[in-house]
């Protein structure tokens, strides 16, 4: 026979939930939502853009340019170093390399030029003495196109 006193303790156990599963519920809980799926992975970067590098011959400003309007507007200063290239974006900043000797500078774009034919670059009076230049005129250069933290791009 079953014991009345028995049954309503069942009855009490099943109709309301004690704190222990209230907690048990939220622990599985919290576990499941942690197993939701992964986010779908971030989409590459874009590429960066084309390396640019040039080698031929550089040449320097003489003394007769010094004051003379450049291409963005300012006065050439012969001891800035400045640089005229045909086609890189006004105020890029460009290693230039002697290929002879291995000095470097990093000039920034001012101007246009150079206009005398096989010459890919004309570096200010400052460039050309710190490349070891001024004394021949002309050297074999590389040039490198840099970004805005100093390394090629």
């Amino acid at each position: 026979m079953v014991d009345p006193s028995r049954m309503e303790t069942t009855q009490q156990i099943g109709a309301r939930p004690r704190r222990r599963d209230f907690i048990l519920f939220a622990v599985l809980g919290a576990a499941l939502a942690g197993c939701q799926a992964a986010p779908p992975p971030a989409p590459p970067p874009p590429p960066s853009p084309p390396r640019f590098t040039q080698i031929g011959l550089a040449s320097w400003y003489g003394p007769h340019f010094s004051g003379k309007r450049t291409a963005d507007g300012e006065r050439l200063n012969a001891n800035a170093l400045t640089a005229a290239h045909r086609t890189l974006p006004i105020n890029t900043m460009v290693r230039v390399t002697d290929l002879e000797n291995g000095r470097s500078v990093v000039v920034r774009i001012n101007d246009r030029g150079p206009y005398h034919r096989g010459r890919i670059i004309d570096v200010s009076a400052e460039a050309a003495r710190m490349l070891g230049m001024q004394g021949d005129g002309v050297a074999r250069v590389r040039i490198e196109a840099l970004d805005l933290k100093g390394a090629a791009f």
